[in-house]
């Protein structure tokens, strides 16, 4: 037995370590969490069992992580189910492995919101899951998936009553009223006029609109997300809208809609853009600059990504195979300046390649002024292997006295489906000019490879073209295109078409290191052809390379060293 001392000792020895660990757990470890930043959403009230809303809770975490300088707002495994949340300065949602954020399916939830930067996508939304305007130092981070439930909002188009109520919302005469068609679909992600963004690692699927849009924005970085937006109308996957200073990189995309898709829905350009080592399926475009183009796009660098055909059975829009693997579209103005691309594959796609100066004017604000047609320029696609490209044939076109300019294609590899027909061979190509852009805007084209029209600067080096079924076009059609380069061009052609490439009203052109391999004339020179220069190929397989109609005289052609037909 313990003596009466013995006793007291061991009592201080062993009460005292008992209470120090006890004030620990109840008072210096939860300093500590405060002190790390990090805010658990359970512990503001969040219910994360997918049928409470935590809108609140969520909500209430955000506001206190903001409050106190910033930090992590955390979503451990779980469901929650949410309304708009609204991100605050230097917070980081971070959805842990297992953690699952479900849009509400009440549009209720997502109370409407007018951003001061004027844009034409006022006309399409007001709503948005997560929502920020002017932040700075903001993050969506982890491996959690985000989830719209966008197939709820799919026709959700608003009554009579609650339209009344949603137009009042919108009394500014200087921007445009709300499509009823739009407005009720939240957008998943929408930021505006931010700075220092990080969106990295989440999964986002079923937006009932647009999946993200950064309008706006500045030190945007998009990394390693995962992005599946099928099940209602307008599923992009991406857009990045008079955005500077972008970085995406490591995605992977499955949309209905478009996929990357950078825009310029308002006054100034997206500029100084960054896209590399992407996955991207759509049912439309892959890659795409436009169809809002006010402010243009400037200093675009994609590289080293793969497009392919969607997982998904069903579609909305486009078309199974997609539309356009890679699409440039300047139509409401603005100037698309400074634009490399490199390092693709496609599979399927309608038109690998689509290029598109137009004139639709649409002003960003409805009491501006028609815009100017805008300017295309300095532009180099190259090292492009792509398979199954579809009947209609790729296109580069600009407008009578609106030229694309400076285009250089080179190491391009395409194979297409052909089975194109010698009426489809003389089809006459519309202008429409006000046309919306798409590369089926023309129909079948008259060339199954390019058809390029109103361009001044061109140059084609090391291109091969080929089809899987017999095509009774030519390759490639050059109309009203100056200032011509053609450097190792080939192309797989039947013995009957009129020629493998077709001039027309084509003046100071170099062809040179062509060697094709099929009896049909090489080159039909057509409608008044000038300072046409062709030098060093091999024609040996040909017995007529070269043809001209009665309006190009002889003298247009200069020809030197070319190996002839004995």
């Amino acid at each position: 037995m313990f003596s009466e001392n013995q006793a007291k000792r061991f009592t201080v020895k062993t009460i005292f370590p008992l209470l120090a660990v006890l004030y620990f757990f109840i008072f210096v470890l939860p300093i500590s969490a405060a002190q790390t930043g990090i805010y658990n959403v359970t512990d503001f009230g969040a219910a994360a069992d997918g049928k409470t809303l935590d809108t609140k809770a969520i909500q209430a975490a955000v506001d206190s992580c903001s409050q106190n300088g910033g930090g992590t707002v955390l979503f451990p495994a779980g469901t929650y189910l949410s309304g708009t949340i609204y991100l605050k300065d230097h917070v980081r949602l971070k959805l842990a492995t297992g953690s699952l954020l479900l849009g509400s399916t009440d549009v209720n939830d997502y109370p409407l919101n007018k951003c001061d930067f004027p844009s034409y996508s006022d006309a399409y939304v007001g709503r948005a899951l997560i929502w920020g305007e002017g932040l700075h130092g903001i993050a969506i981070t982890g491996r959690g998936i985000i989830d719209g439930q966008g197939a709820s909002f799919r026709d959700n188009i608003p009554k009579k009553t609650e339209w009344e109520k949603l137009t009042s919302f919108y009394q500014d005469t200087t921007r445009y009223r709300p499509k009823a068609g739009y407005i009720n679909r939240p957008y998943l992600i929408r930021l505006v006029s931010c700075r220092d963004i990080l969106v990295k690692d989440v999964t986002l699927r079923h937006s009932a609109m647009w999946m993200q849009q950064y309008l706006d924005c500045d030190f945007v970085r998009i990394q390693n997300i995962t992005v599946y937006n099928h099940g209602s109308k307008n599923n992009d996957m991406i857009d990045i809208d008079c955005c500077r200073n972008v970085i995406i990189s490591g995605c992977y995309g499955d949309s209905d809609d478009d996929g990357i898709t950078l825009k310029s829905t308002g006054g100034v350009p997206t500029e100084n853009v960054t896209v590399s080592d992407c996955v991207v399926s759509s049912f439309c475009n892959a890659i795409k600059m436009g169809t809002e183009s006010s402010g243009g796009f400037k200093n675009i660098t994609i590289t080293n990504c793969v497009i392919r055909p969607s997982s998904e059975p069903n579609k909305i829009y486009g078309r199974p195979e997609g539309l356009a693997g890679i699409a440039m579209e300047i139509v409401d103005g603005g100037w698309l300046d400074g634009i490399t691309i490199s390092n693709i594959t496609i599979k399927g796609t309608t038109a690998p390649i689509f290029m598109r100066l137009g004139n639709r004017a649409r002003r960003y604000k409805p009491d501006l002024p028609e815009p100017a047609v805008g300017k295309f320029r300095n532009v180099i696609v190259s090292n492009i292997v792509a398979t199954g490209a579809g009947l209609t044939g790729c296109s580069i076109t600009g407008l009578p006295d609106h030229f694309v300019e400076n285009v250089t294609l080179e190491n391009i590899k395409i194979t297409f489906v052909g089975g194109g027909t010698k009426e489809q061979a003389e089809a006459i190509v519309p202008e429409n000019e006000n046309r919306y852009p798409e590369s089926t805007m023309f129909g079948v084209l008259p060339a199954f490879g390019f058809y390029c029209r109103h361009v001044n600067g061109l140059t084609f080096r090391d291109i091969k073209l080929s089809t899987s079924e017999p095509d009774h076009r030519p390759a490639l059609i050059c109309d009203d295109v100056s200032n011509l380069k053609l450097d190792g061009f080939a192309a797989q052609t039947e013995q009957d078409i009129t020629a493998q490439v077709v001039f027309r009203n084509v003046g100071n052109a170099i062809i040179t290191g062509c060697a094709p391999n099929a009896s049909a004339p090489f080159l039909r020179l057509e409608n008044q052809c000038d300072r046409i220069s062709v030098f060093a190929n091999d024609f040996s397989l040909i017995p007529k390379p070269i043809i001209f109609d009665k309006a190009t005289p002889k003298s247009a052609l200069y020809e030197k060293m070319n190996r002839k037909h004995e």
